[in-house]
């Protein structure tokens, strides 16, 4: 009997067929003599939409809100039914007598899987596949130490919590906001309190008031002493005590010297990834993600990407060296390294009991091959590689000495004795002073302006989402890329801002729902789902409560609402206005009655048409006798023809056709023949 083996995406099962043995390939999967590996394209299921359950749901109105299934039904996406449908009929397959769940290991892996082995009814033994890298080594040992899926039920529960929870608060809120204010206003249980998070720091910015203070400053050839506590003084009090001091002498009264050891930094997990890769590179949290997962999947160079931990595992230990030298070719730093098999310095990294689902991202035993890795993608694998190394070398130490000077201030100088991990910095020498030592130095009046707290960056916002628990490593990057795509939240440089439109969303909804408490205690208790510690039962109660009065709340407002993407064109279908909305193909004008379905672009599309005088690219436009392309520079029009890269037939070709079928034909016309008179008749 062989074994079906799912796995979340093709290129993965690709690499799974590789190492089982599945070397014949056909459309929708990989056989061997013992294996079948097949692949999802992400989720092939989703959750049945309101118009599913009930035909009267399908009509956006308040009267019908909110809509509560009695039980979450899933259905196939329309654009992967294919792939669903051949691996039904591989899962009927007399010869297969047990599957295996390959899917990423974590909560939505295991949600993608166990939805198609639900809808199709499999019953045959199913166990889990569970590994941190895709390398073959990993595969072969995941494979060797398979577990029974019902090891994974609560992980599959929690899953379907958040899936149902996403479903009723989202959807039920956003159904009651849309239809009250006639615009497209998109809540979630997640994603509202993320926006509130970059209105709560923008609230503050605009209540912040400037003040001008001054500090008093001694400088010698030492370095620069401040006054002690760093006071901040007016204007008449730092010049009068400036006065007093400009005079005065320097002596050291006290010398407290301090050793100061700095391990090097653990292993990044997803979100101080992401955050580092928006400061250094200024790269979103999805295009991050993206990159790891290449970086994962095609080139097998590092760990899981979507992990929480800092840590790794204890039987890691065993491994590190070989890690080590499979990097060594890439990181001149590591050749020596791995040449003496140089043991891990940094042995706290090791600790079972802070990894949960998955350890800290480091490189796989795969050697890298840099030149597949495109720009972007050698950087993220750099951070990763750098964190992985400090590993191996020790702590970086450096000496601190504070001096007491008279007349109140304190003198600091640092000395590295070690530089460690921080391997790129030298170490330097300072020359201590002793008590009783006389300075000569000079006051210096500073005049300076308290800061203004800085707009979240997306690289702050993920450790506000992370602190205040929104969201999960796997979807917070997602949650932020939804905000800006439905115009509630845009990138400003390199800073996030609330639209307007987000500002007045904020207003419509219950404060529970913009502020973190709420959401932050739902994913607690998603996690004690999967820990088998509530029952799925009493968490979707307790949502369905909750969305029920977040929809009467809505109802019963009374506020004011102003679309400012409202215009003053007319729908041609339905008569009320279009309101524009920005897409990456351009702006769209899109009917506001939400039960229409009529759009069109703003602007001329822009082609790769070039004009013939200027050669810059031609705008399409649609006249009275069809599409025609134009030089919004020059002015000059061309036809657009009815197949592309060949010319339309003009009156005298479509005659010419026309006899020439009658006359290859027997008597008697054909339905050719028959076709084209009858459009010729039509154009006559």
């Amino acid at each position: 009997m062989k074994i079906l083996v799912i796995a979340e995406k093709p290129s993965v099962a690709e690499s799974l067929a590789r190492v089982l043995k599945a070397n014949q390939k056909s459309r929708h999967y990989y056989s061997g003599d013992d294996y079948i590996v097949t692949w999802a394209l992400g989720h092939l299921l989703t959750l049945k939409m309101p118009e599913d359950y009930k035909r009267e749901w399908q009509e956006w109105s308040l009267d019908t809100l909110p809509l509560m299934p009695e039980k979450m039904q899933i259905k196939p996406l329309p654009k992967t039914r294919p792939q669903l449908k051949a691996i039904g009929e591989l899962a009927k397959r007399k010869d297969v007598g047990a599957a295996v769940i390959a899917t990423d290991a974590g909560r939505e892996g295991e949600l993608v899987a166990r939805w198609i082995l639900d809808y199709l009814h499999f019953d045959k033994p199913v166990k889990r596949l569970w590994i941190s890298s895709q390398t073959d080594k990993a595969v072969r040992e995941g494979f060797a130490h398979l577990r029974p899926s019902k090891d994974y039920d609560n992980l599959y529960a929690a899953a379907q919590a958040r899936s149902a929870a996403d479903w009723l608060v989202g959807l039920n809120v956003t159904r009651a906001l849309t239809v009250k204010y006639n615009d497209s206003l998109s809540a979630g249980r997640v994603q509202t309190p993320t926006l509130g998070l970059v209105a709560a720091q923008a609230e503050k910015i605009s209540k912040f008031k400037p003040e001008t203070y001054y500090t008093l400053s001694l400088q010698t050839k030492h370095g620069d002493a401040q006054l002690s506590g760093n006071p901040h003084l007016d204007l008449v009090s730092a010049q009068k005590q400036q006065k007093q001091l400009q005079a005065a002498s320097y002596q050291v009264t006290a010398v407290k010297e301090k050793s100061k050891h700095q391990k090097a930094p653990l292993p990044y997990d997803l979100t101080e990834l992401q955050k580092d890769a928006n400061q250094r590179f200024q790269f979103s949290a999805k295009k991050t993600l993206n990159l790891l997962q290449t970086l994962y999947e095609r080139y097998k160079v590092v760990t899981y990407p979507r992990t929480d931990s800092k840590y790794l595992t204890t039987d890691l230990r065993a491994t590190m060296t070989e890690r080590l030298a499979a990097v060594s070719r890439y990181e001149p730093l590591a050749k020596p390294l791995a040449g003496r098999k140089a043991p891990v310095v940094q042995k706290h990294v090791f600790n079972d009991a802070k990894v949960t689902d998955h350890y800290g991202l480091i490189p796989t035993e795969q050697m890298p091959q840099p030149e597949l890795f495109s720009s972007d993608e050698k950087k993220i694998y750099d951070m990763i590689l750098g964190r992985f190394i400090g590993l191996f070398l020790p702590d970086y130490i450096e000496t601190q000495f504070t001096y007491q000077l008279s007349q109140g201030f304190v003198l600091k100088q640092t000395q590295v004795t070690q530089a460690g991990f921080k391997y790129d910095l030298a170490t330097t020498t300072v020359t201590p002073l002793k008590v009783g030592a006389q300075l000569q130095g000079s006051v210096n009046l500073n005049k300076q302006l308290t800061q203004a707290p800085k707009p979240l960056s997306e690289a702050n916002l993920l450790v506000q989402m992370e602190k205040k628990g929104l969201g999960t490593p796997a979807t917070r990057a997602e949650i932020i890329e939804k905000l800006v795509n439905s115009g509630l939240m845009e990138r400003v440089g390199t800073h996030l801002a609330v639209t307007p439109k987000g500002q007045q969303l904020l207003k419509l909804v219950n404060p529970r729902l913009t502020t973190p408490d709420l959401t932050a205690k739902w994913e607690q208790q998603l996690e004690q789902i999967a820990q088998g510690k509530l029952q799925k039962r009493d968490f979707i109660a307790q949502i369905r409560h909750a969305t029920t009065d977040l929809v009467k709340e809505v109802k019963r407002s009374s506020a004011d609402y102003k679309d400012f993407n409202l215009t003053m064109k007319v729908c041609p279908k339905c008569g009320s206005k279009l309101r524009e909305k920005s897409t990456r193909n351009g702006v769209l004008l899109v009917c506001s009655n939400q039960n229409c379905d009529y759009y069109r672009r703003r602007d001329p599309k822009v082609t790769n048409h070039r004009c013939p005088q200027c050669h810059k690219k031609m705008v399409l436009l649609s006249g009275e006798k069809g599409d025609y392309f134009k030089c919004t520079h020059c002015n000059i029009t061309e036809k657009v023809g009815a197949v592309k890269g060949k010319k339309r037939m003009n009156k005298h070709e479509e005659r010419r056709l026309l006899q020439k079928v009658n006359q290859d034909d027997e008597p008697g016309e054909s339905a050719l023949a028959q076709a084209l008179k009858a459009a010729m008749e039509q154009k006559d």
